[in-house]
């Protein structure tokens, strides 16, 4: 098998040094910057037929859960500004607007 590198030559590092870090878009929901922890959301469910998918946090991923049923998310769609006409969502995104991007809370049990 032959090597990677010269067996007697210095490794050099290989990644260019000038690379800045990729900007992380923001929450797909409310808008806020991402944290460590990224949920990859499909705003039409798979079981509706959805492919695409966009980044949010997880919180804001179990409070689009907790009020929708995925009827409802696939009449949506990508269209995030009809998911935040409804009340109990604006309320949240509000609310959590203000906080810290890797905060974690429980969220409602999802309305039957």
């Amino acid at each position: 098998m032959a090597r990677k590198h010269p067996k007697h030559v210095g490794f050099e590092d290989s990644r260019a040094e000038a690379e800045e870090p990729p900007v992380a878009a923001p929450c797909w929901l409310c808008g806020r910057q991402l944290g460590e922890t990224i949920v990859w959301h499909h705003p039409v469910p798979k079981s509706r037929g959805g492919h695409d998918v966009v980044p949010m946090h997880p919180i804001c991923q179990q409070a689009l859960i907790a009020n929708f049923t995925n009827a409802e998310l696939q009449r949506h769609g990508m269209d995030v500004q009809s998911l935040l006409d409804n009340p109990a969502v604006r309320k949240f995104v509000d609310w959590v607007a203000k906080k810290d991007p890797d905060f974690s809370a429980g969220t409602a049990k999802k309305r039957r």
